[in-house]
């Protein structure tokens, strides 16, 4: 009998992946992860991983499977926070969920699991794992889950070939109210609970709150870039060639506080992202305020105004080979190489078209359409049908 050991998370997704599991004929573990344990930045007095915990045990109670709680929190500090902090300060977005799914669960936590005899390590990810044979080998891939509202796989856009041969995902061929039905047939306490927000398991922490609390907040300026700055209108030169061209395309403006006016002030340029438009305290223009950019080194927030400001919008984006991942190593591409794929640039974005360039030093991603706020530190994934086979962190 194969043993699988699974994260309870005390959710009702995970919940009803264990009793899947079972009816597989699975010997089940449920294993609760404690990854935080700073009460000094939880929002309310209620402990959040402690209801979760308590939930993921009675769970395990009701399919009378074995249950314990493992402590992450270090590791989730050193490998998650403490790697947060340092993009943010160097102008970045990291993305929590991506990293825990590649640092925590499916590396830390697959180690313990592996080291009580587990064969495989199974979550309540909407995704599904196929088998497929390449070159007399078994090669994994990492598909889309049915539930088009709820696909999670872009949370696992850095898994490895490794880490999918040991990983088990239930619920994938389910969509939400299946598993909701399930849970409430099984009379599961989690049926009704709310899908988790904020943090992967920190439990209700706003993110700014944590931030602000390790990073100093800074007085600085608000600079408004009209449309009509110059630095949008330029022509686009002649290229030498297509890597010139992408180049191009991908780059970063710099923008100058005198390619706008000053219209208000903010605590640190640090607490904002590109594309965000709360927050920022101005009033009085014609359409609404959006983050353009932000200069952490001199503390200065660029924005414009409206959706469509060109200041958003960018049609190419650039992986380091460094930061660059294939799950599907057999496709990966080289040099000069180019594929065209769906690609997404954060979770819930409709897929769009690409064309994937593999250059010298690393890999440009070409969209059909202009795309918005595409943001450093963020990852980009891409897909060939509801297969995804590569991502990395936009530079």
């Amino acid at each position: 009998m194969k043993r699988v050991i699974i994260g309870l998370s005390g959710g009702v997704d995970s919940s009803v992946a264990a009793y899947l599991l079972q009816e597989q004929g699975y010997e089940v573990i449920g294993l609760f992860m404690k990854n935080w344990h700073d009460d000094s930045v939880t929002i309310s007095n209620e402990c959040p991983w402690l209801d979760d915990s308590n939930d993921a045990m009675l769970v395990a109670e009701k399919l009378g499977i074995p249950f314990q709680t493992v402590d992450l929190s270090e590791q989730y500090k050193e490998r998650i926070v403490d790697y947060m902090f340092q993009e943010y300060e160097k102008g970045r977005t990291p993305n929590p969920d991506v990293l825990c799914n590649r640092e925590i669960k499916f590396d830390v936590f697959m180690d313990i699991a592996l080291g009580l005899g587990a064969d495989y390590v199974a979550t309540g990810h909407y995704c599904r794992k196929g088998t497929i044979e390449k070159d007399g080998k078994e090669v994994y891939q990492l598909l889309a889950g049915v539930d088009n509202n709820k696909d999670q796989s872009y949370f696992l856009c850095q898994l490895s070939q490794e880490q999918l041969a040991k990983s088990l995902f239930p619920i994938g061929e389910l969509t939400k109210p299946q598993v909701r039905e399930i849970a409430t047939k099984l009379n599961l306490v989690t049926a009704e609970k709310k899908d988790s927000q904020g943090l992967c398991f920190i439990g209700k922490v706003k993110l700014p709150d944590f931030l602000q609390q390790q990073l100093k907040p800074k007085e600085g300026i608000i600079v408004e870039v009209p449309k009509e700055q110059t630095i949008f209108n330029g022509e686009a030169p002649e290229f030498q060639s297509e890597e010139e061209k992408l180049e191009y395309l991908s780059r970063k403006i710099d923008y100058k506080i005198d390619y706008g006016k000053v219209v208000g002030k903010h605590q640190g340029a640090h607490y904002f992202t590109k594309g965000q438009r709360k927050g920022l305290g101005v009033g009085g223009t014609v359409e609404p305020l959006f983050v353009i950019d932000t200069d952490v080194q001199e503390n200065v927030i660029y924005t414009g105004q409206g959706k469509e400001h060109p200041g958003l919008l960018k049609k190419a984006l650039f992986i380091t080979n460094e930061e660059l991942h294939w799950i599907r190593t057999d496709l990966a591409l080289e040099t000069d190489e180019t594929m065209e794929v769906m690609a997404r640039i954060r979770y819930r974005q409709p897929l769009q078209k690409a064309i994937l360039h593999k250059v010298n030093s690393g890999l440009y991603v070409e969209f059909e359409e202009f795309q918005s706020a595409i943001t450093e530190g963020q990852f980009a994934a891409w897909y060939l049908n509801d297969e995804l086979v590569g991502s990395g962190v936009i530079s």
